[in-house]
């Protein structure tokens, strides 16, 4: 009898127990739309400049040429010398870094520090580290390095150059795990009011990134040394300085379009006013002799 008794009564809480549930709901496909706009709201997308930095972020270098500094200093008195002979003053066209002024000297000639003589940016374009780059960014140097977005510095050597494009081509000796290579695009489909986004190293602090749009294509730009005509370039407005030279200029999805390779300033003066250009991705895939596409 009260076996009987404790089953009826386990019974009768199972049973009150399971009509206290609610009944499952059918979910409608405006029941799902609500939901995910509700989501949303609430959650903010980031903006394409924010997703195109973030899918490009990781092929993004920073790339210093070095000389010997005994060089260096051999140049630097050489090229004095050769200054005071024709009256004229000697316009050094080495970074600042590169040389410092020993504090017992006073003779105002600065001394040779690491020998760094030029930093810029570079866009990896192969897993095996191949690195598209400014030809301008390691002319002359006797060493090159690159430093990887997780920090990993590394040697390079120099592959292959492109001088009426103001390209090299560098190749890492040491590779970060699970390298990822940029993802080229083609700039038949680019027109003027399209967005892109610059990322790189410009006066040596990044990677920073800099968005604007394709001012316009097929221009015309003579290099600050005026030494060659660059031609077939892309246009843009977004603020470009030293230093993001061979960087990257990529879509709102992240896709190489151009390597930026110079600033126009009418005043001499090495900033951006906003007018910058990029050499097609086109060109610079073809420094390695092959198709981007």
């Amino acid at each position: 009898m009260t076996l009987a008794l404790g089953a009826l009564l386990a019974l009768g809480i199972v049973l009150g127990h399971h009509a206290m549930q609610p009944e499952p709901q059918n979910l409608t496909q405006k029941d799902i739309d609500a939901a995910v706009i509700h989501v949303l709201e609430k959650t903010p997308l980031p903006s394409q400049a924010t997703r195109a930095a973030n899918i490009i972020g990781p092929s993004v270098v920073r790339v210093r040429g070095f000389v010997d500094p005994a060089k260096l200093a051999a140049h630097i008195a050489e090229k004095t010398k050769e200054a005071k002979k024709s009256g004229k003053t000697l316009r050094k066209k080495i970074k600042p870094k590169a040389l410092k002024k020993s504090e017992n000297d006073e003779s105002g000639v600065p001394e040779p520090d690491d020998g760094e003589i030029g930093v810029g940016s570079g866009v990896v374009i192969m897993e095996n580290g191949t690195i598209l780059t400014n030809l301008h960014v390691v002319a002359g140097a006797d060493k090159i390095k690159v430093t990887f977005q997780n920090g990993l510095e590394s040697d390079a050597e120099l592959v292959s150059v492109r001088p009426e494009h103001d390209l090299a081509v560098i190749k890492a000796k040491t590779l970060p795990d699970d390298l990822p290579a940029a993802t080229m695009r083609s700039t038949n489909d680019l027109y003027p009011g399209d967005l892109v986004v610059a990322v790189g190293f410009p006066f040596g602090i990044g990677p920073s990134v800099s968005a604007g749009v394709v001012s316009g294509l097929k221009r015309e730009f003579r290099s600050p040394e005026g030494k060659r005509i660059l031609t077939n370039l892309i246009q843009f407005d977004a603020p470009a300085n030293p230093g993001i030279s061979g960087g990257p200029l990529v879509t709102s999805e992240g896709e190489v379009v151009g390597i930026v390779t110079g600033i126009l300033n009418p005043t001499g003066q090495r900033v951006s006013i906003g007018i910058s250009f990029a050499v097609p991705i086109e060109n610079a895939a073809s420094a390695l002799g092959m198709h981007p596409f």
